[in-house]
């Protein structure tokens, strides 16, 4: 029998003025293996079109069996499992690399949206189940995560591939609100309890 199709988790480096991003140092805390999986993580830009770029070489070259992007979503308070990727970007900041869109599509000939193939219900109640708050989102935002998120899903549904994949934001870290008062934050090892009952979820 052959090894275990890996895992894909992605994570993001800062941006807009911050000197961490909570969803790598989430990322970062997952085990390295899981039921038999293999765990690679992998930290992207947050940049439109290259973070997309990265990711899809990383799924055409590991084929994984799920794919979870993580990013971060300050004002959330739960974790949220993303159902829906949209073919638009607009940014509210630009991006690390300048980038600023405002209405372009993602790919211009593909269609309007797709649907997370991650079991979304069953990752929330999963997470909730192991004691992290988490929800179903329906809308991923404009940015760069949403960007991501469909970019991982165009190129799944074009190249045919039966992969789990989907996105999650979570919640600032407790040191990006301290000077935030009355705004929500999650620790990082509880934000990686929350994606990790997610993967298990997803594998089943």
């Amino acid at each position: 029998m052959g090894a275990a199709a890996p895992i894909l988790v992605s994570g993001f480096e800062p941006f807009g003025g911050e000197v961490v991003n909570a969803s790598w140092e989430a990322v970062k805390l997952l085990p390295d293996e899981m039921d038999g999986h293999p765990v690679q993580k992998l930290l992207l830009p947050v940049e439109f079109g290259r973070s997309g770029d990265l990711i899809e070489e990383a799924v055409a070259e590991l084929r994984p069996s799920v794919v979870i992007a993580v990013g971060e979503a300050g004002g959330r308070a739960h974790l949220s499992v993303e159902r829906v990727a949209v073919n638009l970007m607009r940014a509210r900041i630009a991006d690390n690399a300048g980038f600023q869109p405002d209405g372009e599509a993602i790919i211009p000939e593909g269609p309007d949206a797709y649907l997370a193939t991650l079991p979304v219900d069953a990752c929330v109640a999963a997470a909730r189940a192991d004691g992290v708050p988490a929800d179903a989102s329906e809308t991923a935002g404009l940015y760069v995560c949403n960007q991501l998120m469909y970019r991982i899903l165009h190129a799944i549904a074009c190249n045919n591939m039966h992969i789990r994949a989907g996105f999650i934001h979570v919640p600032h870290l407790p040191c990006q609100v301290l000077e935030k008062q009355g705004k929500p934050f999650c620790p990082a090892d509880i934000s990686a309890r929350g994606i990790a009952a997610a993967l298990r979820a997803a594998l089943c």
